[in-house]
């Protein structure tokens, strides 16, 4: 028998290894997928969605019992209180939006006229028997369940795996199942690291992944070797372009609070700001004034704006890319330094301006709380310094609305937030989609979300009792 591999985790707030857990293995990975597809479709498929959505409300109260729990597993996963309790009241009220969605998921299955009018068809939908969910550590509650709720909705069973840097709050989750028997092997979550979830892929019949390109790139590469679909949420670089018909203490604020917020540790975190000449300096002025009044929430997590970075790995590629700027002739005016507290890793939000392209801040994804200000002159130049990068997250443009929509409508990204910054985090409204290497696949947004786990099957029915005119004779 396959062993099972001892994982140590960090506690990102002290910086000890305070929780261990056995990573599964392979003979167990298989058996777990074998049987979930078993329940799928002795049982789960043969669910109505009326059935599925007063299950996973009955799963939501059983969560709402568990907050507590939760939280506190998550407050250990990532270092930060305020972030996890939000990020549980949304996951909870995700599951009642997308139950009210799902219930008109299967509307459109009547008989219809075709273009031959002795045929008539019916759109049918079959949802995928098992879908595999690869979590990230940034937001892990939330981005482990943006995926696998809808897909439950849909008719497919999940196995969820989430980082194994924040694997402690799956042990409340599978508390918070055991009253619903509905979902044994229904819902599944294991604790593993990359291995894993490569294992995971050989075994599902669809992938759906948040991370980093890189990781990205091989996720995509193993699912086309089995050749099961895969949906991709990767890494951005957002950029932020201001105009001079903006309203600057406005512009700064939002900014301020998109580029730090989470420590900066989010996909959809503003990483390139792009500042009209005329009001360079002014936008400059204010982004650095109310950075510096940005609080660690030390030693007291309840008080104060952002938590530790995650890992020492992520705290060396966010002072990597302050250094190399600084060294490429960049201006630093706050932050930039990696600090110690209580055995953490926290970095101050830092202000970077006369920066350049040639720059690793201005390239790469920092996921760091880390604010790069660069002048333009013409709407030309803001667009081609925006679309200057191989990610296509979202964005964000402050200005006089025709302006700002112009410009949005041209920008190579998934979601355009208009005079405010990172609002596909608050609403689920409008579909989008990750251009470049930013993602592939369907939105996570809107009715789309539940449809991408869905096969679409068409049903023809020839009502002609002759010979049809495309026989042979």
């Amino acid at each position: 028998m396959e062993a099972h591999q001892k994982i140590e985790v960090r506690n990102p707030r002290n910086g000890k290894s305070d929780y261990s857990f056995q990573s599964i293995n392979a003979p167990s990975l298989k058996k777990l997928c074998e049987d979930s597809k078993d329940r799928h479709t002795n049982f789960w498929s043969k669910t109505t969605i009326d059935d599925r959505i007063k299950i996973l409300l009955k799963w939501k109260s059983e969560l709402i019992l568990k907050k507590d729990d939760i939280v506190a597993a998550l407050v250990q996963d990532t270092g930060r209180l305020i972030e996890s309790k939000l990020e549980f009241d949304v996951m909870v009220q995700s599951i009642d939006r997308w139950c009210e969605e799902g219930k008109n998921l299967f509307n459109d299955q009547t008989e219809k006229t075709s273009s031959i009018p002795f045929i008539s068809y019916k759109q049918d939908f079959l949802p995928f028997g098992l879908v595999g969910v690869i979590s990230p550590w940034n937001f892990p509650l939330l981005l482990a369940h943006i995926d696998a709720i809808p897909a439950l909705v849909a008719g497919s069973c999940v196995i969820i795996k989430p980082s194994e840097f924040t694997p402690r709050f799956v042990d409340p989750l599978i508390d918070s199942l055991k009253n619903i028997s509905e979902l044994e092997h229904v819902v599944n979550y294991i604790k593993g690291d990359g291995i894993a979830g490569a294992e995971l892929i050989e075994n599902v019949d669809m992938l759906c992944f948040t991370g980093s390109v890189a990781t990205g790139e091989k996720v995509a590469s193993l699912a086309a070797k089995h050749f099961i679909p895969v949906s991709l949420e990767l890494g951005g670089k957002d950029a932020a372009v201001v105009f001079n018909s903006a309203n600057i203490e406005r512009a700064s604020s939002a900014l301020v609070w998109a580029s730090v917020v989470n420590s900066g540790q989010s996909c959809l975190s503003i990483e390139r700001v792009y500042a009209q000449r005329e009001i360079h300096d002014e936008l400059l002025n204010q982004i650095v004034d109310k950075a510096k009044k940005v609080s660690f929430c030390y030693p007291d997590i309840e008080k104060g704006d952002i938590g530790p970075i995650i890992s020492p790995n992520q705290s060396e590629i966010i002072i990597n890319h302050i250094s190399d700027a600084v060294q490429k002739g960049a201006t630093l005016h706050c932050g930039g330094s990696l600090e110690n507290h209580g055995g953490g890793d926290w970095v101050a939000p830092t202000v970077l301006s006369h920066v350049t392209h040639d720059m690793l801040v201005m390239k790469e994804e920092t996921f760091g709380p880390v604010i790069p200000v660069m002048g333009f002159d013409s709407i030309e130049d803001a667009l081609h310094l925006m679309n200057d990068t191989k990610y296509g997250l979202s964005g964000s443009v402050f200005g006089s609305v025709d302006i700002a929509e112009n410009v949005a409508k041209q920008m190579q990204a998934g979601a355009i937030s208009i005079n405010d910054a990172g609002l596909t985090a608050m609403l689920r409204d409008g579909e989008k989609q990750s251009f470049k290497k930013s993602g592939i696949g369907e939105t996570r947004m809107g009715r789309s979300s539940m449809l991408r786990f869905l096969r679409k099957k068409a049903l023809y029915f020839n009502h002609n009792e002759d010979s049809d005119p495309w026989w042979f004779n």
